[in-house]
């Protein structure tokens, strides 16, 4: 098997496609892209048992690890996280997920997260992060401009700092389609479950999808640099996002007892594909019925 490694990251050759223009890098498997349900479950096991391994690694090694989430509302940012962090040791994993800002943090954004780094032996979810400036406040108007010129001057010497002191600070960007984003909203107003995960914020959010677009890639070109860059991950389909986030983090480390499986190859002429619509089971289904099926699939 011929391997090609790009600053220690270590993929299979044409099972994963990685651009990386201006640093940022699109990763992306393209067998993904027809998994079904179940195929899904017996990969994404296979994958977190390795990412076990990595974290006694992690804490045998005492490494610092934070993994950073951002995405517009509704790209699957906790989703994800809660499907990593399901089956790692509490003590040593932590999530930060911060609400609105007093005004003092607001004033000292950096110290604000500075505190909530790892520590040694810890690994670290950042559902939203210290970008949040970059992107949220700046779209919505909840900082000043000064303020944002301002972190965005200071942001990349303020990583540097952390990464000369030994913490890998890997930064996913979970990128999704308008129609995608509009119809998950349209699914959590509707769900007697979910419903109250909408705010105002997420229906002006949708409004002003152009002005955030513009934040985004101003984000992507002044703070994308080789020892922390950008990893862009389609997130349209929640479930592929979390296996190429998984994907890449493995593949970030060589860790001990490391045994990342080869992602299989799947063939579109296998009627074994299912899906559920309000509810309703769908079984034995080709691919290209899977693949039409798909967007009014209900959403897990």
């Amino acid at each position: 098997i011929k391997l090609f490694t790009i600053k220690n990251l270590i993929f299979h050759k044409n099972l994963a496609r990685i651009y990386f223009p201006n640093i940022m890098i699109e990763f992306d498997i393209p067998n993904y892209r027809r998994i079904d349900s179940k195929l899904y479950e017996k990969e994404k096991r296979k994958l977190l048992i390795e990412l076990v391994k990595l974290q006694d690694w992690i804490i045998q090694e005492r490494k610092k690890i934070a993994v950073v989430f951002e995405g517009r509302d509704t790209a699957g940012k906790t989703g994800s996280i809660s499907v990593l962090s399901k089956y790692l040791i509490p003590k040593h994993c932590r999530l930060v997920k911060l609400g609105i800002p007093s005004e003092n943090e607001s004033k000292n954004w950096f110290q604000r997260y500075e505190k909530l780094m790892p520590e040694t032996g810890e690994l670290v979810f950042f559902d939203r992060s210290w970008y949040t400036r970059a992107l949220v406040e700046a779209t919505m108007g909840y900082c000043t401009e000064r303020q944002y010129k301002s972190f965005m001057k200071k942001v990349v010497p303020w990583e540097e700092r952390f990464i000369e002191n030994d913490t890998k600070i890997l930064k996913f960007y979970l990128s999704i389609e308008k129609g995608t984003q509009k119809m998950r909203i349209e699914k959590r107003k509707n769900s007697p479950l979910v419903y109250w995960k909408i705010s105002e914020n997420d229906l002006k959010g949708l409004d002003k999808w152009d002005i955030f677009t513009l934040y985004k890639e101003q984000m992507f070109k002044k703070t994308s640099y080789s020892e922390s860059p950008w990893i862009v991950l389609n997130a349209n389909d929640k479930k592929i996002a979390v296996l190429h986030a998984l994907r890449f983090i493995l593949g970030s480390f060589d860790y001990a007892d490391k045994d990342l499986p080869k992602p299989k190859i799947w063939t579109e002429n296998i009627n074994d594909y299912s899906l559920t619509i309000n509810k309703v089971p769908f079984n034995n289904l080709s691919y290209q019925q899977y693949k039409v099926l798909k967007v009014m699939a209900d959403e897990e």
